[in-house]
């Protein structure tokens, strides 16, 4: 059976040990390098940061080393890793940088539609028709890819002899319909003419599929033209102006396909809307077969 204190000195000596213990317990420190529950909330400007112990920066969340706000991590070597922020040109873009420094992974600066890098390929394949005689349009390269850069660029060469000849460049954008990117001459003679066209994705979404063709045609019967592709890409944005017109509002329905990382489904032929193709079995086929 516990004891009962009889008189009240021994009630003060029992106040006096509970005073001393909860004393004791209100000066000792508590850990300062440890949280284990709650938010952390910094506030007026504060910041985190990490330095190495020769005084490299290593992290930082809040207030950057150069005086701007955002999260930097940088490499022991002191080489700049991932920024969020910044100041300057390229201020509150995410971008990650090679131990070089150059940027190798980033949105696009004046386009938040669209990946800034890397830039990604757009396939265009030969037709049977990349050299012909025809006096009408054939599609001498057709494709297209998934938008992941704002901007397409292409560069190409044709020739056409001895009657010279004319080449068109379409892209075929989600609503669908060709619309001609650029429509140049070939002049007589033989002569290889070089071209690069830089088309901003007007009206189109992230990764949201675009087809383009090069088409092209003599002028005269008895004419030759042929039409060759040394590259197809998009890249970033490098100018204001550069930026494509936003894409039209997207249904409940595309934004909950896009989220759920569904692939937007090319068309059956990258030239024109229409048909889809007849079937020819399994095996490869010429693509105007």
């Amino acid at each position: 059976m516990a004891a009962i204190p009889q008189d009240i000195l021994d009630r003060i000596r029992a106040l006096e040990r509970e005073v001393r213990t909860l004393t004791g317990r209100a000066n000792i420190r508590p850990a300062l390098n440890e949280i284990t529950n709650g938010p952390v909330k910094i506030a007026e400007g504060g910041s985190l940061e990490v330095w190495a112990p020769d005084g490299t920066g290593i992290f930082g969340v809040g207030a950057l080393w150069d005086g701007a706000y955002g999260v930097q991590i940088q490499r022991s070597d002191g080489t700049l890793a991932y920024q969020v922020g910044g100041s300057g040109e390229g201020s509150n873009m995410v971008r990650t940088f090679s131990r070089s420094g150059s940027v190798i992974l980033m949105d696009d600066y004046y386009s938040p539609e669209f990946l800034g890098r890397p830039w990604m390929p757009i396939q265009l394949l030969p037709t049977k028709q990349q050299g012909t005689e025809s006096t009408t349009y054939q599609y001498g390269w057709v494709g297209g890819a998934a938008a992941h850069n704002a901007v397409a660029t292409l560069t190409l060469s044709s020739i056409a002899a001895p009657a010279g000849g004319q080449v068109q460049i379409n892209m075929i954008p989600p609503s669908g319909g060709e619309v001609v990117v650029a429509e140049y001459d070939i002049p007589a003679g033989g002569t290889w003419v070089n071209k690069t066209i830089t088309q901003p994705l007007n009206g189109v979404g992230f990764l949201e599929y675009v087809g383009w063709n090069i088409q092209h045609r003599v002028k005269a019967s008895g004419s030759g033209i042929e039409t060759r592709v040394f590259n197809a890409y998009t890249r970033n944005t490098r100018t204001a102006d550069e930026a494509p017109d936003p894409p039209p509002a997207r249904t409940a329905a595309a934004e909950a396909q896009q989220f759920l990382g569904a692939p937007a489904a090319p068309p059956n032929d990258a030239r024109a809307p229409g048909p889809p193709p007849a079937s020819h079995g399994a095996g490869l086929h010429i693509i105007d077969d």
